[in-house]
């Protein structure tokens, strides 16, 4: 089949595989509810109860869904030494592969070039373990890819020690090979036969214990970073099917319109190069020799569209519906409490990943194969089956390392107009949506409206109430299936929620002792296609949090490090803001119109505080100057790794906070390419920029990839309000239509 590994075959005496079946266990969610409730120090008086994300997190319901499969891992070691692992998750430049490779070196003894790191193709028998996204890749894996690895160096021990005749007591593993007391080695390669012989005898094998770790905790440089700079990389639109021509689609005037009439059908189909010109349910696709040609046939298309969900839906509409569910707060008691209200609105935002969605797809009358970067292809593999009326296991669906995502990869709406069109053509097509198809009818994050009120006294908060009304989140991805298969084991209440309920009661959580604490959502349905985005529930929630923390700092007469020091619930949590606080010179004074700002965040058993210094000298050009981050996530596999997915998480923060956002305008964004959407480009990222990971601080990794971007939300903001002397309340700061839309 197109797209197999050429050494498939030959493994099976040259190589050997390792795979595990453990039994599942429960004690994390347990010792994940012991940590939330133990008692801790707080300088505040009113203490507040551990909300659900405290003892149960959305990374923890991953990890119990897909316990039972979680050990079905696959490492070879081949005859030159190379050792291939196959990774069931998807690498969208999060540096997974290399986090991955590290651990799989550190527990064999190797050199970590020995390790190659290929992402698996879509494996139904995972039922709920092939899913990237919500932090958790590192945290669900660290433990079965140690195990694996270790299984395999104990196999390669024990054929050195039927070799040599000793006991596997008496060997020990180095750089990629057994030794022997008496100098004798023996290479991972030349054992790699042996160790495969079902018959060996083989100990029992166990992870290294921490204090063993040379690699794990210590940083490492991407295994595909010079791929990367030289262009070897391969992403969807290079892998190398025979036959498949490029193909773009056509797309409607509106969200969600559908093909009515194609006017000029013919006359586009008899174009330079034109090969094909098939309707699809969302819109019309064009086969051609080269993408340019196929572009130009594009423009030419003549459709009468049918409409959408949302086709006279503007801002200022979702806006209202947003607000008509989010009421301001019932009257306080006849004795009034000094209190704080805030409203704050976040406009829909893009994912914008530097790859746009694409796909290639071989469909023949008895079978299908389609190649693309998908974080869910086990949806995606029955999703596809389904629509082209083929068994399951005549459809394949590779997996291809990807250009960003940011969660837009969670869906796979290219695999499947790829799929689509190649079955209509009778022929392998290479899709690729274009930049404006990606930033328009792409999905986007929510947009949402905040209402919070907190009260206070004596220097004390009494209470904090946070309402969330949002645009509805699209979770059909793989995420359903994965909270059913945990639903028996939620708290009490939480599963029988809806699904956007517990995505939100266990990602969203106040790290403050603020009495009596409630956070909401209420969702509303308004036709726009949205998706995860970087943070979910996090950006705007906990980042709006973060400016009403300054606010009661002000209202209360206290600096806003201090303060929220002062209500921080635990010493881990201040240990971090206090490093940012040190390191970012916290109170340094200021130029006129400069300033600085502080923020803090946990989630998905990590901790983050970020100082930023803001230029708001020029009102039409803010920049962020100068950014400190501190980070806890634990155990950190790569540091180097965790430094980049802050950064990432910082430039995120000062793009939707500053000026990137979505103008929905009669069922259409305005904004069509990177120079519409004001994404952050070299020159508005700060020069000075610095990461401390924290040492490990814990014997398990936490989540990085969603922890970034609320508390730079927060500090950009917070910044922003002290150098401009005004309250933030609506985002992006700067949100003009300085640019002319792209034609419908």
């Amino acid at each position: 089949m197109t797209g197999q590994s050429p050494s498939a075959d030959r493994r099976s005496r040259r190589s050997f595989l390792t795979c595990l079946v453990a039994a599942p266990t429960l004690a994390l969610v347990t010792r994940a509810g012991s940590d939330a409730l133990a008692p801790q120090r707080a300088d505040a008086a009113i203490p507040t109860l551990p909300a659900i994300a405290d003892l149960v997190d959305l990374g923890d319901l991953f990890i119990l869904a897909g316990a039972p499969t979680a050990a079905l891992l696959a490492l070879a070691v081949e005859t030159d030494g190379t050792i291939r692992f196959r990774l069931p998750r998807e690498e969208v430049g999060q540096g997974l592969t290399t986090a991955v490779a590290v651990l799989v070196a550190e527990e064999l003894d190797a050199p970590l070039a020995d390790v190659r790191v290929e992402l698996d193709d879509a494996r139904p028998e995972l039922l709920f373990n092939q899913l990237t996204g919500s932090s958790n890749s590192i945290r669900s894996l660290y433990g079965p890819v140690r195990q694996t690895a270790a299984t395999a160096r104990a196999r390669l021990v024990a054929a050195a020690a039927a070799r040599w005749n000793l006991a596997p007591s008496f060997l020990t593993t180095a750089n990629g090979a057994v030794r022997a007391p008496d100098g004798r080695t023996a290479d991972y390669g030349s054992l790699a036969a042996a160790a495969a012989d079902p018959a060996l005898p083989v100990l029992g094998a166990s992870p290294k214990p921490p204090a063993r770790h040379t690699l794990v905790g210590k940083s490492a440089g991407r295994i595909d970073a010079r791929a990367m700079v030289t262009g070897a990389q391969r992403y969807t639109l290079d892998v190398d099917v025979p036959g498949a021509k490029p193909c773009v689609v056509r797309r409607p005037p509106t969200l969600g319109g559908g093909v009515r009439e194609i006017a000029n059908r013919a006359a586009v189909q008899a174009m330079p190069g034109v090969l094909h010109v098939v309707t699809i349910p969302t819109g019309v696709a064009v086969v051609a020799e080269t993408f340019g040609q196929a572009l130009d046939a594009k423009a030419a298309l003549q459709v009468t569209w049918g409409p959408g969900p949302a086709d006279r839906l503007s801002d200022a509409q979702v806006r209202t519906k947003l607000r008509a569910v989010n009421p301001p707060s019932p009257l306080l008691p006849p004795l009034p409490t000094p209190y704080v209200d805030a409203e704050f609105d976040f406009a829909f935002v893009s994912h914008a990943p530097m790859e746009t969605n694409s796909a290639v797809a071989d469909v023949r009358e008895d079978r299908a194969e389609i190649w693309s970067g998908l974080k869910s292809p086990i949806l995606a593999r029955e999703t596809i089956a389904a629509d082209l009326g083929l068994p399951l296991d005549k459809v394949t669906v590779h997996v291809v390392q990807a250009g960003g995502s940011f969660g837009r990869r969670l869906f796979f709406d290219a695999a499947l107009e790829a799929a689509r069109v190649s079955r209509l053509c009778r022929r392998p097509v290479r899709l690729m949506w274009t930049r404006v198809d990606d930033t328009r009818h792409g999905r986007m994050r929510p947009a949402t409206h905040h209402r919070i009120r907190a009260t206070y006294a004596l220097g004390e908060v009494l209470s904090f109430e946070h309402r969330v009304a949002a645009a509805e989140t699209d979770f059909r991805h793989g995420l359903g299936e994965i909270i059913t298969a945990t639903a028996a084991g939620l708290p009490p209440g939480l599963g029988n929620a809806t699904l956007a309920q517990i995505l939100f009661l266990t990602t969203i959580k106040s790290p403050y002792h603020f009495g009596l604490t409630t956070q909401t959502l209420t969702e509303v349905p308004t036709g726009v296609p949205t998706g995860s985005w970087r943070s979910v529930y996090s950006a705007n929630t906990r980042g709006a949090e973060e400016i009403v923390v300054d606010e009661l700092a002000s209202r209360t007469g206290s600096d806003p490090y201090r303060f929220r020091r002062a209500f921080l619930k635990t010493d881990a949590q201040r240990a971090v803001l206090d490093k940012a606080a040190r390191e970012g010179a916290w109170g340094r004074p200021m130029p006129g119109g400069c300033a600085q700002g502080i923020a803090f965040h946990e989630e998905y058993k990590s901790r983050t505080a970020c100082l930023v210094e803001i230029d708001a000298r020029d009102p039409k050009r803010v920049r962020v100057t100068k950014a400190v981050i501190t980070v806890d996530v634990g155990l950190p596999v790569n540091p180097r790794g965790v430094e980049a997915q802050m950064i990432g998480g910082l430039t995120d923060a000062i793009s939707t906070t500053l000026r990137a956002g979505l103008h929905l305008d009669n069922g259409l964004p305005l904004e069509g390419s990177y120079s519409q959407f004001h994404w952050a480009r070299q020159r508005d990222t700060p020069r000075d920029v610095r990461v401390f990971v924290l040492p490990a601080t814990g014997t398990d990794p936490g989540g990085a990839g969603e922890l970034g971007v609320p508390a730079a939300v927060g500090a950009i903001a917070n910044a922003w309000a002290r150098a401009t002397g005004s309250k933030p309340r609506s985002f992006p700061l700067s949100f003009d239509v300085d640019f002319t839309p792209y034609p419908r």
